[in-house]
């Protein structure tokens, strides 16, 4: 689930970038995939009704589609769930030891009104565009990181066994 949304962010800088232009939609994202021209039309109109909502929804310049932000609150009441139900003793140590690199993080967030699971998204996709960028990264960063990529891998692989009915409150 988090990497997912995490794409999906990137998904969203991308159109941005090509300026939401059919034909650059088409030359850079789709023409990347090796398949069949009803999957490649597919793929297409997947990037356009993205790149649609974004512009219904006036996130072209900045900001992310509703349906990910709610996808990212539902994690955070589950976050919340899980913490105070006790039925996984591994996740609260995960959040301890997450919960420092994410209070640091919102320390210098524009936004300190967002909750710890957005937060750590933010955190995440922050070191993303670092790689991208081909930035340096120090080894303390990575490992506060890895903190924060740990718990929510954790986080979300309960939550997609909540979401199957194999892990229960």
């Amino acid at each position: 689930m988090a990497e997912y949304i995490l794409y999906l962010w990137q998904v969203e800088d991308l159109l941005r970038a090509l300026n939401f232009d059919p034909e650059q939609i088409g030359k850079t994202l789709v023409a990347r995939f090796e398949v069949d021209d009803d999957t490649r039309l597919e793929i297409y109109d997947w990037y356009k009704n993205l790149a649609s909502m974004m512009e219904k929804e006036r996130v072209t310049k900045s900001g992310h589609l509703q349906f990910i932000l709610n996808l990212i609150d539902d994690l955070n009441r589950f976050h919340i769930q899980l913490l105070q139900s006790g039925k996984d003793p591994q996740y609260p140590a995960l959040f301890q030891l997450a919960k420092p690199v994410i209070n640091e993080f919102k320390l210098k967030s524009t936004n300190k009104d967002e909750h710890d699971i957005r937060l750590a998204f933010q955190a995440l996709y922050s070191i993303i565009l670092l790689r991208l960028q081909k930035k340096e990264i120090s080894s303390s960063t990575q490992t506060a990181i890895d903190h924060i990529s740990r718990m929510m891998g954790h986080l979300s692989a309960r939550y997609l066994q909540h979401e199957k009915g194999k892990f229960e409150f």
